[in-house]
């Protein structure tokens, strides 16, 4: 059957070509799920990009079609990794490039915790009672929240619930509110993360939640607001400027947004935010070995230019969540010069498109000895096509040349 399909569709068989010389995490989608050709011969897998309220209302739509709770997991898996399997393949294909792709992912993302949060209530309220109080929302952060992700990220969450002043839920195991949203939490954290039939949907961190690993998993409106007028550290702030309500009752989602706005309009000295900044930068350089083919840890590299970003849009109040209107603010700040903006913007695309290609290519970091031997003709081919350099050895002068211009900005 697979033969007769192959010659029946031979665009089938480039397809498979590129994909099994190329990515190897692909690859083992399509191995464990030939039923992706099927999209592909009636045309589906080639259309449009049907945007995050097109998303939601397909998976909705997959959830609604599901028997049991079990069922709508192992549904959402599949139609979730269809999807990010399809973002892959346009990437690998040249349909689409990193910054398109790296917003799909991030919508992916949303969808599937937009349209999968009211069922983990659903199925959660059926035991302990609806959500007491105003409810709860999912507060994304870092990458999620600025809508950019890659193939592999985990997503960054703080859940925060308002009792209003409820105590105790009302079902037939009624729970004590703290207790009732610290297991909802955990339900969501579950749906998210449990391996299954299908595998898992995503990692999840939530260890930038207010108390970090010590404390509740889920943090009540009033303790949220009082430590980010009252505790909160600058690298706390510096996280809100890309946090963004992903899920959850609007109400709520509304005061959260403004209590957002409210901390990043504070007024702070820019030289103390630039004192402090300079500080992590340093401790995380310090800490942390970089690698030549990690977009991510370096001197002008993603983690090192986005914390600049971030501390100008903090300087300046600014509502945007994207590092490259950070840099445009670090202008107005007089912090640096168009020049150097303009050189940071360089590095972050070029780092950003790298760190895409090589979640394709591995899922892991590759070491710069082994490199060509590891992702093969066809993944440098690709890394090469994405990266807009002709050669191995082009590619890596090219890196080191935009790095040592992007530090030397900073």
């Amino acid at each position: 059957q697979l033969f007769s399909l192959l010659q029946a569709n031979p665009q089938l068989g480039d397809l498979l070509i590129d994909i099994v010389s190329t990515s190897p995490a692909l690859a083992a989608h399509l191995s464990r799920n030939a039923g992706v050709f099927d999209a592909v011969i009636g045309g589906d897998f080639f259309k449009d990009w049907p945007g995050e309220v097109g998303l939601i209302e397909m998976l909705k739509a997959q959830l609604a079609s599901e028997q049991d709770y079990e069922a709508q997991l192992d549904g959402t898996r599949r139609w979730a990794r269809e999807w990010h399997f399809r973002i892959g393949v346009h990437l690998l294909r040249g349909l689409i490039d990193a910054a398109t792709a790296s917003v799909q992912y991030a919508e992916l993302a949303r969808a599937v915790l937009q349209a999968l949060w009211p069922v983990v209530v659903e199925q959660f309220a059926s035991r302990h009672g609806t959500p007491p109080g105003r409810g709860a929302v999912i507060l994304g952060m870092g990458s999620l929240g600025a809508g950019r992700l890659n193939a592999t990220s985990d997503l960054d969450l703080i859940m925060i619930y308002d009792a209003d002043g409820v105590e105790m839920s009302e079902g037939k195991r009624p729970l004590p509110v703290r207790q009732y949203y610290a297991r909802l939490t955990q339900a969501m954290v579950t749906a998210m993360t449990a391996p299954m039939a299908q595998g898992r949907l995503y990692e999840v961190d939530m260890r930038l939640r207010p108390s970090g690993t010590q404390g509740p998993v889920a943090t009540s409106w009033q303790s949220f607001q009082d430590y980010q007028k009252n505790q909160a550290w600058l690298w706390e702030h510096l996280a809100l400027t890309r946090a963004r309500v992903i899920a959850g009752e609007a109400a709520l989602a509304a005061d959260v947004h403004t209590l957002r706005r409210a901390i990043i309009e504070r007024a702070r000295d820019p030289a103390m935010i630039l004192n402090e900044v300079a500080k992590m930068r340093h401790r995380i350089q310090a800490a942390k070995q970089a690698n030549l083919w990690d977009g991510k840890l370096g001197a002008g590299r993603l983690q090192d230019i986005e914390l600049i970003g971030q501390a100008g849009l903090l300087g300046r109040g600014s509502d945007a969540r994207d590092i490259e209107s950070g840099l445009q603010e670090c202008v107005a700040l007089g912090w640096m010069n168009a020049a150097a903006s303009a050189a940071l913007v360089r590095s972050y695309r070029l780092f950003w498109s790298m760190q895409l290609a090589m979640r394709l290519l591995s899922e892991t970091v590759i070491e710069d000895a082994n490199m060509p031997e590891i992702i093969g003709q066809g993944g440098l081919a690709f890394l090469l096509r994405e990266m807009g350099f002709e050669t191995l050895c082009a590619l890596r002068e090219g890196l080191a040349e935009i790095q040592r211009e992007a530090a030397d900005a900073l």
